[in-house]
């Protein structure tokens, strides 16, 4: 019993972490954008974790975890079950981590996640409306049935070396971040990105409040990744966390140095992206790796972020904060580090991280396209130009972010 309290602790612990990233994404998103656009961004933000809770709670946990099913898809029934014995006390025998609603909670948070990426991609251009249909119907019905295929003992839980990712390189940041890239492709590129074919920077308006979320999110990794350890293992979450640690250490300074390397200046949003994408990388195996393996993971993240950055732009696909190098491709790269790096690296392993990794870019791509497509030509997804050029905030919601000062906008 004791052991259980301090395991539902623990993973108490890091659902307040997971939780607390979406104040970082929220920074990190407003930060590196324009200030006209600063309500909208928030409102967004606050609409995914309040829906994606609802959402989760109604059928996405259940879809996710449905307990015996096909392989593919499964449902255990609308709403959470009480997990109560017959007489009226609290069912401890659901595992010995933690107990069924400290479970519901945790996973409820990662749900909410695979949205926020998308919201950061589609920033200063998307309509709202449009925007909450899409997560509701990716929150609710995507993000958890791809889920249930390696976490809810799917097919991908059952090759012969089965698919491995610890805590959502794949998961959660690659699902989002395929639904990011479909839709900055639908959506197009804001207006003054391109010039002449060539990308121009369109600078965030708080680059301070940007680095407290990346700060931020550094902070909720502690609960991301050391709460997929499901337990208060002693060995396995004191490990987890100086892999996630040392991860994004590596991701940040290469980074850096890449970018300074490339483009001949100290450039903080590199350094900053060069963080998340070694936290990224590092997450689908941060309980199997050795610090060297973290800081190989992480390093070779962060020249994957400025080379990653550099290909969206010569891809004309307009990403305001870097959603899709980060999430996307780094969490491709996580996935496949599994079976090069640490206990499990195979190539029976690596084979079955690529057939993940397949699986997920399939139902993402497929699913993510075909929402966004039908709310193109239907209602429209992108704000007039008029729209855009004065920001969403005076026209989607009739209010300023900073009403009491003004700043010189281009």
């Amino acid at each position: 019993m004791e052991l259980l309290t301090t395991n539902n602790v623990w993973m108490m612990v890091c659902t307040g972490l997971v939780f607390f990233m979406h104040l970082g994404f929220a920074f990190l998103e407003i930060g590196l954008t324009r200030q006209k656009n600063t309500i909208n961004i928030l409102f967004k933000n606050v609409f995914i974790i309040t829906v994606g809770l609802l959402l989760y709670c109604l059928v996405g946990f259940n879809l996710m975890y449905p307990g015996e099913f096909n392989g593919f898809l499964g449902f255990a029934g609308f709403g959470l079950e009480s997990p109560l014995t017959a007489e009226g006390a609290l069912d401890l025998a659901y595992n010995e981590g933690y107990t069924y609603w400290t479970d519901f909670l945790f996973q409820g948070m990662f749900a909410a996640t695979a949205a926020t990426i998308v919201s950061g991609a589609v920033a200063e251009r998307i309509k709202i409306g449009p925007f909450m249909i899409f997560t509701i119907l990716y929150v609710g019905l995507v993000y958890p049935i791809a889920g249930s295929w390696k976490w809810g003992g799917g097919f991908l839980d059952s090759l012969e070396t089965p698919f491995y990712d610890f805590a959502g390189s794949t998961l959660v940041h690659s699902v989002g971040g395929w639904a990011a890239l479909v839709a900055i492709y639908l959506l197009g590129a804001r207006i003054g990105k391109f010039k002449d074919g060539k990308p121009q920077a369109i600078p965030g308006h708080n680059i301070p409040l940007a680095t407290a979320g990346v700060l931020i999110l550094w902070l909720g990794w502690f609960g991301f990744n050391g709460g997929s350890v499901l337990s208060a293992d002693p060995a396995l979450t004191s490990l987890t966390l100086v892999t996630t640690c040392l991860a994004a250490a590596a991701g940040g300074v290469v980074s850096f140095i890449t970018s300074t390397l490339m483009y001949k200046n100290y450039d903080l949003t590199m350094f900053l992206n060069g963080i998340l994408g070694g936290l990224v990388g590092i997450t689908a195996g941060a309980d199997q790796m050795s610090p060297t393996d973290a800081i190989l993971i992480g390093a070779i993240a962060g020249i994957i972020i400025v080379l990653g950055v550099a290909l969206v732009d010569k891809m004309k696909l307009d990403d305001p904060v870097g959603a899709v190098a980060v999430h996307l491709i780094c969490g491709i790269w996580g996935t496949l580090a599994v079976g090069i790096f640490g206990s499990l690296a195979s190539g029976a392993q690596f084979m079955s991280q690529l057939i993940g990794v397949a699986s997920y870019a399939a139902i993402c791509i497929v699913t993510s396209f075909l929402i966004l497509f039908i709310l193109k030509v239907t209602i429209g997804i992108r704000v007039s130009e008029r729209e855009e050029l004065e920001g969403l905030d005076p026209h989607e919601h009739g209010m300023s972010a900073y009403s009491d000062f003004r700043l010189n906008e281009h």
